[in-house]
């Protein structure tokens, strides 16, 4: 078996915490990983991982040789980071996760990087579910919030603000809130990746900090659930303003306590930390960056 394999199959299986895992990472079988593995120990003539059902483990032996080899992959690939660097030329595969309504922000992004780097071949999804980016191979994430690994790298590209709304249904039926306090009395609609829960943030009119403790009936993490349900006079919804503004212009929501304004938050380009970054996640994020400045109304119409 050829060696390097067999090499990054070991770390890969460190790294991973299994050979399962491994596998999907390196798109390899589990049994593939596991004849690399052992045909390292073999040549060696030492034993580097203990296995149980539950879990492998490294030997003393084991975690000198993961050390070592650690250092050898990053040497290689660093040195094919350069080489691809000098090349200037982006080749392979670049695979992006974005947020599903931020598609037609980042949409005309990867066009454009399409017509110039044709030798690339682009993978775009879109969702909102949280996601292992090393795990799933993904290159670029472009997401409204800051990730919650803090092992990844987050570049900002453009703010935008959250706009509190309801209808003119809902209001008939239980009220307009008057103070932040009267938020604790209404049923207020959550997104699940809101990054404080329960306590939505705001900054009064002298710029200080305050805060809301809410509670609802109406958790999601679909943030066009939360468009339906505050047009159907459902609850309160902190919403993205860029996904409501035509509703609030058309006057199909009603902006609420306007005293108070939602703290900002910024569209993120998030990538996995590399000594060196590949050219082509390169260039896709400082092209991003650059379409940002373009495309800030389109996220912040009312900032």
């Amino acid at each position: 078996m050829d060696r390097l394999t067999s090499l990054a199959a070991f770390v890969r299986v460190v790294d991973a915490g299994g050979f399962s895992a491994a596998g999907r990472r390196l798109n390899m079988s589990t049994t593939m990983v596991s004849s690399h593995v052992q045909a390292l120990e073999d040549r060696l003539g030492v034993r580097l991982l203990n296995r149980t059902t539950r879990k492998v483990s490294l030997t003393e032996v084991g975690k000198a040789y993961y050390d070592r080899a650690t250092q050898i992959l990053a040497d290689l690939e660093q040195a094919d980071d350069i080489a691809s660097t000098l090349q200037s030329t982006p080749r392979g595969t670049l695979r992006i996760y974005v947020a599903t309504h931020l598609v037609p922000f980042v949409a005309p992004v990867v066009t454009e990087f399409m017509s110039t780097h044709p030798e690339v071949k682009l993978e775009v999804m879109m969702g909102e579910r949280e996601i292992d980016m090393i795990d799933e191979g993904v290159d670029v994430a472009v997401r409204l919030i800051p990730p919650r690994d803090s092992s990844l790298i987050t570049r900002s590209l453009a703010t935008w603000r959250h706009v509190l709304c309801c209808s003119h249904g809902y209001i008939e039926k239980y009220g307009r809130p008057q103070q932040l306090t009267d938020l604790a009395a209404h049923n207020c609609l959550r997104h699940i990746h809101y990054p404080y829960s329960d306590e939505w943030r705001f900054v009064d009119r002298a710029g200080a900090p305050v805060a809301a403790r809410i509670s609802g009936t109406l958790v999601t993490n679909s943030g066009e659930t939360l468009r339906q349900a505050a047009l159907h006079g459902v609850g309160i919804s902190l919403a993205a303003g860029f996904l409501v503004h035509d509703d609030l212009d058309a006057g199909r929501l009603v902006r609420l306590l306007p005293g108070y304004r939602p703290i900002d938050f910024a569209v993120n380009a998030i990538y996995p930390h590399r000594h060196h970054l590949s050219v082509k996640v390169r260039i896709f994020i400082d092209l991003l960056a650059k379409h940002s400045t373009v495309q800030q109304k389109l996220i912040n119409p009312h900032g």
